[in-house]
């Protein structure tokens, strides 16, 4: 079985790994990434598995990791990735990761829990020498007018001044901060409790602080409130208490204000060296925590996913016991790792692998390569393939960008994507390396063989086009002769007629002529020639999915499907539309421009194949009518394709569930005394499983006698054999046979379906010819409409500068709207033309991926807050 044309083969095993072996036996398995385990606990709580307390402790050691990652992009260091891969390390070394992580952590607490003290005790200082300034300067100001100003202010005289008497316990003020935003609202709250009897004052202060916390900015304004009474400095307090302002203690004498404000000065003095001190320790913590985390986190990522592994594991007494399934292939390397991890953990007794006998369908699994892959993923979008069947990727690595460039056809647009592909293609390791987070960028990165494909073909397609940017080109001259008077010259709807200006009746040797460039009927040739040619494309792509049904049934065993399902279908779609196919290109080698006159109107013949009406030339007075048959024995042929193709329903719709029904009664009645008294029991008149193959490891010599985990000898399978019309049932597989009228209506749906897809489909590809001229057309506008109007501007000097704004304008609007927009739609159109065309013939798509145990996400995280 090949690797790419079907899924790698896959074996079903049993595996009994020793407890001291199987946390290196599973770390193995996980740098191998070759094995999909099954999980034999899907009925056991995740807190009452084996290993849940391993799994606890992981998280604790991740949360403290997340912690400093955290701590460590606060301060914009960047976590370095080393690409390194440390291997998952020992269970007795978690012991002193824990130890280590612990240390870490609290060290870490312990500096930011004292750096934002510091910081709290630095912003209380700074604002309260702000404070001390703007009082002092506010007093120096105004302080022999404050007891005036606070009675015209307030409407209560007073008979003590403030500054300068000695009776001042009567009158106080409070001095503060409040946020910035928080002004108007406290002013307002100020007024309303104290019925307007205070004296306020606010202002700005210039300087941003810091919180300490949070690192915000914030910007806060001085307060200074007057009172008289201890009634109002209470209701005065709580209303700054409630606002969450800050009352500072200034002294009522300049004197003692100055000699604080000195005090301060020094403090903070002081406090800045404590702080620069702290920085520089909480810097060297973090420096060295950032050489080590990825490396950490790397460690404790694959721990943990070795615990969920062995928590999928039964327990019996002193081992483990594991179902699993892998690549046939890859036993060498299995057994490999299995080796490696046994010496490492000085466990003396072996690995037990046997195969085992399973209904379920194996997964699905192919070894791509970096060109495939893409493809595969396309693929894979529209469906899991089936076990066994065939795999579409190669074909489209082909037909994907051919019918792609067969809409998007522009030598110049398609050179364009080609580079940009090439360029990601060669810098894929270097652009690989840096992990991009834009989605659209990954996108285009993952897609890089695709772009350089496509771009490829369009190349080719835009030569057959003869398209470059809208324009031709001439290489080789032109080959039609212009015989044409001199006033149809003058004239603006120049013809080109095949009978009187070809010049010996010969073709451009590529493509199409560039004379067609200039002519007024250019769309109309273009029309014909694209359209026929969708037509033409599409029949083959669906003929070419039917024939693939051959590789389906003899895989699977299922000869009888190729003579009741893949004969009427190829012969009903071939002689609808494959005699349609065949109609064009005899009339494109039979007439020529010499006969164009006399040329059949193909729509109209094939109208009349399906209603009988045909004229015979010999009869006809009209010698050149489009309707006259156009060649001997065209009735007859157009006969037998029409009755051959009517014929193949009923087969398509009756042979089928006529066989299924009278096998499903042949094998009741052979097997009625052998019915199995359980779902995997094989009978053992029919070659049963002896104990000897059961037991038997991978060094056999009859290698054939078991593939992809099932036993295939014919005699051993049991009385429901797997035919068509059996489907898959159980969690991934089992067979189950349908019912009589089931198999007649999934049969009825199956034959309507496609008789009338075929039709459909047909149409449907009539999407290559409408993109085609769609972006013919646009890539013209854009010349004539933008570029072409700059040549004609001005004159040598003037018009330069005219020519290369409006040529900027143009290469944006080109890649923008051509390259981007149109681009996206072509490929869309291609993926619909795979996904529902083509693929519906052959791919059923209803198997699931083969996921194997492998630590390749772990090193493709970029943070821990991927895993969690």
């Amino acid at each position: 079985m090949g690797s790419l044309f079907r899924t790698e083969e896959m074996r079903f095993c049993q595996m009994f790994v020793q407890t001291e072996a199987a946390y290196h036996c599973i770390s193995e398995l996980g740098e191998l990434g070759l094995v999909q385990f099954k999980d034999l606990n899907t009925n056991v709580n995740s807190f009452q598995r084996t290993f849940v307390n391993e799994i606890r402790r992981c998280e604790e050691m991740e949360r403290k990791l997340r912690y400093t990652e955290k701590e460590i992009l606060k301060e914009g260091m960047k976590i370095p990735d080393n690409r390194e891969d440390p291997k998952a390390p020992a269970p007795k070394e978690m012991n002193d990761l824990e130890v280590e992580f612990e240390k870490m952590d609290t060290e870490l607490r312990q500096v930011n829990t004292n750096n934002e003290a510091l910081k709290q005790n630095f912003l209380e200082l700074t604002e309260l020498r702000e404070v001390l300034n703007k009082t002092q300067d506010y007093f120096r100001m105004y302080g022999s007018d404050i007891q005036h100003m606070m009675e015209e202010e307030t409407g209560v005289p007073h008979e003590e001044a403030i500054i300068g008497r000695q009776q001042q316990a009567a009158l106080g003020f409070f001095v503060g901060t409040v946020l910035r935003e928080k002004v108007p609202v406290f002013e307002r709250v100020m007024k309303f409790i104290t019925h307007s009897t205070v004296f306020m004052r606010t202002e700005e202060i210039e300087r941003t602080f810091k919180d300490p916390i949070t690192g915000d900015d914030l910007h806060k304004s001085m307060f200074i409130v007057f009172y008289q009474g201890d009634q109002l400095r209470n209701k005065v307090k709580k209303v700054c208490e409630g606002m969450r302002g800050t009352i500072y203690p200034v002294p009522d004498s300049p004197q003692e204000r100055n000699t604080m404000l000195q005090g301060v000065n020094t403090r903070i003095s002081d406090l800045e060296n404590v702080l620069t001190q702290s920085n520089e320790h909480r810097q060297r913590v973090l420096r060295n925590a950032q050489k080590e985390l990825r490396s950490w986190t790397i460690k404790v990522e694959k721990i943990k996913a070795i615990y969920h592994t062995l928590n999928m594991f039964k327990v019996h007494q002193n081992s483990l016991h594991a179902e699993c399934w892998f690549p046939a292939k890859a036993i060498d390397d299995i057994r490999r790792a299995l080796n490696t991890g046994e010496k490492v953990s000085n466990s003396t007794i072996p690995t037990v692998i046997q195969p085992m006998h399973t209904n379920e369908s194996p997964p699905s699994y192919y070894n791509c390569n970096r060109f495939v892959k893409g493809f595969q993923n396309i693929v894979d979008a529209y469906g899991m393939s089936t076990y066994g069947e065939v795999n579409p990727a190669p074909y489209t690595c082909i037909t994907f960008p051919f019918l792609f460039a067969v809409m998007f056809g522009d030598a110049g647009h398609g050179l364009i994507m080609f580079l940009f592909g090439l360029f990601l293609v060669i810098k894929e390791k270097s652009i690989g390396s840096k992990r991009i987070a834009n989605e659209i960028a990954n996108t285009f990165f993952g897609g890089r063989y695709i772009i350089m494909m496509m771009g490829a073909f369009s190349i080719y397609t835009g030569i057959i086009y003869n398209d470059f940017f809208s324009k031709s080109v001439n290489i080789f001259g032109s080959q039609w002769h212009p015989v044409i008077k001199q006033e149809e010259w003058e004239s603006d709807d120049i013809q080109l007629n095949p009978v009187t200006s070809h010049y010996n009746v010969t073709a451009y040797p590529i493509g199409i002529d560039p004379i067609w460039q200039a002519a007024m009927n250019k769309i109309l040739f273009l029309n014909s020639l694209k359209m026929k040619m969708a037509i033409i494309l599409g029949v083959i792509h669906m003929l070419f999915g039917i024939c693939l049904q051959i590789f389906n049934h003899v895989h699977f065993k299922n000869y009888i499907d190729i003579f009741i399902r893949f004969i009427p279908e190829f012969l009903f779609l071939g002689c609808l539309f494959g005699y349609l196919v065949a109609t064009v290109i005899y009339k494109w080698l039979m007439f020529d421009g010499t006969k164009s006159h006399c040329a059949p109107a193909l729509l109209i013949h094939y109208i009349n194949m399906f209603m009988f009406k045909y004229t015979n030339p010999d009869t006809a007075i009209e010698k050149c009518d489009p309707d006259l048959m156009y060649y001997k024995g065209q009735d007859g042929v157009q006969y037998a394709m029409f009755f051959i193709a009517i014929f193949s329903v009923p087969v398509l719709l009756i042979v089928k569930p006529v066989y299924v029904i009278c096998k499903n009664k042949r094998k009741g009645h052979d097997f009625s005394d052998h019915a199995a008294l359980i779902s995997h029991e094989i009978p053992p008149a029919n070659g049963g499983v002896t104990l000897e193959q059961v037991n038997m490891s991978y060094e056999y010599e009859n290698a054939d006698e078991i593939r992809n985990g099932r036993f295939v000898r014919e005699e051993a399978k049991p009385p429901a054999a797997i035919e068509e019309g059996e489907e898959h049932k159980g969690e991934h597989g089992g067979h189950e046979e349908h019912g009589t009228g089931e198999v007649i209506i999934h049969q009825a749906i199956h034959t309507i379906e496609f008789c009338l897809g075929c039709i459909s489909h047909t149409a449907s590809y009539l999407r290559l010819w409408a993109l085609s001229l769609a972006h013919a057309q646009l890539s013209e506008v854009l010349w004539s409409m933008v570029l072409r109007l700059s040549l004609k501007m001005a004159g040598r000097y003037v018009g330069s500068p005219i020519i290369f704004v409006i040529f900027f304008i143009w290469a944006n609007l080109t890649v923008a709207i051509l390259l981007l927009m149109e681009g996206l739609s072509a490929f869309l159109h291609t993926l619909r033309l795979h996904w529902v065309e083509f693929n519906s013939k052959f791919y059923m798509g209803e198997g699931y991926a083969f996921t194997p145990f492998n630590f390749k996400h772990i090193l493709n995280m970029q943070s821990l807050e991927d895993i969690s």
